[in-house]
């Protein structure tokens, strides 16, 4: 008789996630940092919410910026971290086929948004270092808004093949996904079908989303780079240039990993298998974690304003 995780099906009614293979006994120590950065990432994200809806002075291109990396931010994480809280904490490893194609859909809709995001923050900060006079009438809201809509449109249609392809193919081999989540070539291996055309667009969206934005994002930080090392003062030469650095480590932090995370799935065939979900892990929970606190708090207009309120609450 065939085991129950081997047996022919053409649809799933439900996959089982592993977790982490063989970290299986260190499930809830693990859960520690990542529980940590998910509550980061929650309270920081909703503060820069709040913050700029109260504040009249920053209904600006920029804050407009990061109040939509910040819902992006909170989507992202959210859609795996209870998940995985619920497999390491619990043991509840089973997920509904369509619900599993759901957040299939989620991550990568919102990696491809949050790159799009990353690469309107720089443009903002090109135009406000290196054309300052021009920044309000080329960043107009309507610019704005053209620009968030296109990167939602933009995330929503590449990968909206992912899950319809998915959810089209026969399942054979087994239901066991051995990762925290639904990553996309964890699903579309078990299926019984000549998978190679869901792999070759995966790459293609990886590298059309990641090359273009990668490149312009490298162009803006180098023009910024070049107008900060001709101001007048030491002094502003090296609190520009700390801002930029730490903007440029945290979306290091988002590409570095990501990037990783598709190819070795694909050709890293001696990668450890619990190296690589961690890593996809990190991708997805560090850089909404940071995000607040480099976009947001080190951002003087929003830590003022924080610091008013905190303020005027202790009095």
């Amino acid at each position: 008789m065939s085991d129950s995780n081997t047996t022919v099906f053409t649809n799933p009614s439900s996959f089982i996630l592993l977790g982490i293979p063989g970290l299986e006994a260190a499930h809830v120590w693990i859960s520690i940092p990542f529980c940590a950065m998910y509550a980061i990432a929650v309270l920081g994200n909703i503060t820069i919410l709040l913050i700029v809806r109260m504040e009249q002075s920053l209904h600006a291109p920029m804050y407009y910026f990061l109040c939509m990396l910040a819902i992006i931010d909170l989507v992202l994480s959210t859609s795996i971290l209870p998940k995985m809280l619920s497999i390491f904490w619990f043991n509840s490893r089973e997920i509904d086929f369509s619900a599993c194609l759901t957040q299939l859909y989620f991550i990568y809709c919102f990696i491809v948004m949050e790159s799009g995001i990353l690469v309107a923050l720089a443009l903002d900060r090109y135009v406000a270092i290196c054309n300052p006079l021009r920044h309000s009438t080329i960043l107009t809201n309507t610019i704005v808004a053209k620009i968030c809509l296109a990167v939602l449109l933009r995330g929503s249609l590449l990968v909206l093949p992912h899950p319809l392809q998915a959810r089209r193919w026969p399942y054979c081999r087994t239901n066991i996904i051995a990762h925290t989540y639904c990553e996309h070539l964890a699903v579309v291996k078990l299926a019984c079908a000549d998978i190679r055309s869901s792999s070759y667009y995966g790459l293609l969206v990886t590298f059309l989303v990641i090359g273009p934005d990668v490149c312009f994002i490298t162009f803006s930080y180098i023009q910024i780079l070049r107008a900060i090392f001709s101001l007048p003062t030491k002094e502003a030469r090296l609190k520009t240039f700390g801002t930029c650095s730490s903007h440029l480590c945290v979306i290091l932090a988002f590409y570095i990993p990501c990037l990783f995370s598709s190819l070795t799935y694909r050709f890293g065939h001696n990668v450890p298998l619990h190296f690589h979900v961690i890593t996809a892990n990190v991708y997805l929970l560090v850089p909404p974690m940071l995000n607040p606190i480099i976009y947001g708090v080190r951002t003087k207009q929003i830590r003022d304003r924080l610091l008013q309120l905190l303020t005027h609450k202790g009095t």
